[in-house]
């Protein structure tokens, strides 16, 4: 099977609960939304550069990599045909962590028997997305305590809306539970000053690592 990939490349995870830690990254082309905020957007049109790779010269990218955790992003990672042919490749490396990036529209539960269950960062997509609508719900009765919630957010409204789902479904309960401010859009200080008058305990704030270490539009890193 060959994957349309816009780019891979080795570097530390910037979000979720492996922030910190070193990481490959293979982005796909392609998205089924099109959020107010996308800081990848150039992936996701039709005219997007891409080179095709098959599943095993991916995993051998990841094996001379020599690091952990494999990320598969986009775009929208689940949008990519026989994904099963990749996650059965990956699972044949050791001690590999393979996580995926989902923008909370498609269902995982196709993916959930897989030989070695991939984790899963879910977004939710709040109203200043422009891209609420969309959200596949159904996918909170899967998570699992290595999953992960992600509420990218604008504005009070967008936490306000962000702490009802939270609520609504559990979410602290069953996995990860994440703020992360748009960037330019919302300052780190005002999401911590909710989370103080609201009592968010177990909902973490993060920024993203990458647009603080490198140029926030570079790219491949």
């Amino acid at each position: 099977m060959k994957y349309k990939v816009a780019e891979i490349f080795t570097s530390i995870n910037g979000e979720g609960q492996r922030a910190g830690e070193l990481a490959v990254f293979v982005r796909f082309t392609g998205c089924n939304l099109q959020c107010s905020y996308c800081d990848t957007a150039w992936a996701n049109t039709k005219a997007a550069p891409y080179h095709y790779m098959t599943e095993t010269e991916i995993a051998e990218y990841v094996r001379r990599a020599g690091v952990r955790n494999v990320t598969l992003t986009g775009g929208e990672p689940l949008l990519q045909t026989e994904l099963h042919e990749l996650l059965k490749e990956l699972a044949g490396l050791p001690q590999l962590r393979t996580e995926i990036e989902t923008n909370g529209s498609v269902d995982i539960k196709p993916y959930l028997s897989e030989t070695v269950r991939p984790a899963f960062t879910l977004d939710y997509k709040l109203p200043g997305s422009g891209m609420e609508a969309f959200m596949n719900t159904n996918n909170y009765q899967y998570l699992q305590p290595e999953d992960t919630v992600k509420f990218v957010v604008s504005d009070e409204k967008d936490m306000q809306r962000a702490e009802t789902i939270i609520r609504q479904f559990d979410l602290s309960g069953k996995c990860g539970v994440y703020f992360s401010p748009v960037f330019g859009r919302i300052a780190p200080e005002t999401i911590v000053t909710y989370m103080i008058e609201h009592q968010l305990n177990q909902v973490r704030i993060q920024l993203q690592l990458h647009k603080f270490i490198w140029d926030p539009e570079k790219r491949g890193v």
